[in-house]
């Protein structure tokens, strides 16, 4: 394979969704994709063979849902603007608000949408704090004190979101500090929607808490659909990106092999979490053993200083032309790539289950050169 590319495997990805359907149907709630994690829209059908909507960010996702996952999304957005505010809503069959005053804003033009407004609960186990949206000074969010005893009439539901990549043990957590914040209002809802984060498709991930923990609060709240929409969990080990050395470098005792590829336009969390991925063949092992036999960084070939990571013990010296393989590069990667450098993006394919790789997109100097035309 002479050029990078994400393969996304068929196989893993139809056990992933088969997982989520059942847990859905086991806890009864409902499961929708977040495009933010994953928006590959040729994989669509497949999807569709199990779960019925998805989560928008924008109006560009609503419109992918409504286009071409062929069913109106659940829309939300920090903030909602006049000039696309009116096509989101032909778009989205749900429609929650960040704000109070955004809501009082453009509530009265969202008529045929059930609206929500994302309520902040103060509590968040997730470290990293660019991505904990309940962190000191967060932009998300009403906090239980701002909230008016009588909700408007055509408030139907809480989104909360509070998790990255956590287990069902933070979401019961979790779960305590929502229902003493929030559970006051909850006898004027339809539904809550408790976001995403849930990575249910992880192997040490407790299912069986998780189904628990929704029985229980059907028990509790009868009346309030829930819904989850992770996005991770859908596309969790389901395939990697593939890359090859093109060259060794070596300054103070430190060898470094370029790739074709780019940790910050291809696999950004790995700059920004950062996420360590595993590496097919290889250790990962201390920087300061950087300069012992066959340790590598491995960096990106864009001219970002930081372009690296490492360091990674393989078997054999890496030379020009050996495939570096990227385990887990589906979620978080496509949706988030970008042209930098005018580094050629990878391609992206699909394995299927006959083991037949269909090539869904190739990249070239058009999509470098029409971003900005």
């Amino acid at each position: 394979m002479a050029t990078p590319i994400y393969i996304i495997e068929e196989q893993k990805l139809r056990r992933n969704l088969q997982l989520i359907a059942d847990v859905a149907a086991k806890a009864d709630i409902e499961i929708i994709l977040a495009f933010k994690a994953f928006a590959l829209w040729k994989t669509f059908p497949i999807f569709r063979e199990y779960i019925n909507s998805t989560t928008a960010s924008s109006l560009s996702e609503a419109r992918l849902a409504f286009e071409s996952f062929g069913a109106p999304a659940h829309t939300y957005s920090p903030a909602y603007t006049d000039e696309e505010f009116d096509e989101i809503v032909k778009c989205s069959s749900h429609l929650t608000f960040n704000s109070l005053s955004q809501y009082e804003r453009f509530h009265n033009r969202a008529a045929n949408c059930s609206l929500g407004l994302r309520v902040n609960p103060e509590y968040s186990e997730v470290g990293t704090m660019l991505y904990n949206p309940c962190a000191p000074g967060t932009r998300f969010g009403v906090t239980a004190d701002k909230l008016p005893k009588q909700l408007p009439a055509d408030i139907e539901g809480f989104h909360c979101h509070c998790h990255c990549e956590s287990g069902a043990d933070v979401f019961q957590r979790t779960l305590v500090h929502i229902e003493e914040k929030f559970s006051a209002w909850f006898p004027q809802l339809k539904w809550i929607n408790f976001g995403g984060g849930h990575l249910m498709t992880r192997k040490d991930y407790d299912v069986d808490l998780l189904i628990s923990l929704m029985r229980d609060f059907h028990q509790r709240y009868p009346w309030l659909k829930v819904i989850l929409e992770p996005g991770s969990a859908f596309a969790w080990q389901t395939g990697p990106l593939v890359a090859q050395v093109v060259d060794v470098v070596e300054d103070k005792g430190i060898k470094t092999a370029i790739l074709n590829v780019s940790f910050t336009c291809h696999m950004p969390d790995c700059l920004e979490m950062p996420y360590m991925p595993t590496v097919r063949g290889a250790e990962i092992t201390d920087l300061e053993k950087a300069t012992e036999p066959k340790t590598y960084r491995l960096g990106g070939n864009s001219c970002l200083s930081g372009d690296f990571m490492g360091s990674w013990r393989f078997s054999e010296e890496l030379q020009v032309g050996d495939e570096v393989i990227f385990e887990d590069m589906i979620h978080y990667t496509t949706v988030k790539t970008n042209t930098f450098n005018g580094i050629t993006h990878p391609a992206i394919g699909m394995l299927h289950d006959d083991g037949k790789l269909e090539i869904l997109r190739h990249f070239g100097y058009d999509d470098y050169k029409n971003r900005m035309d």
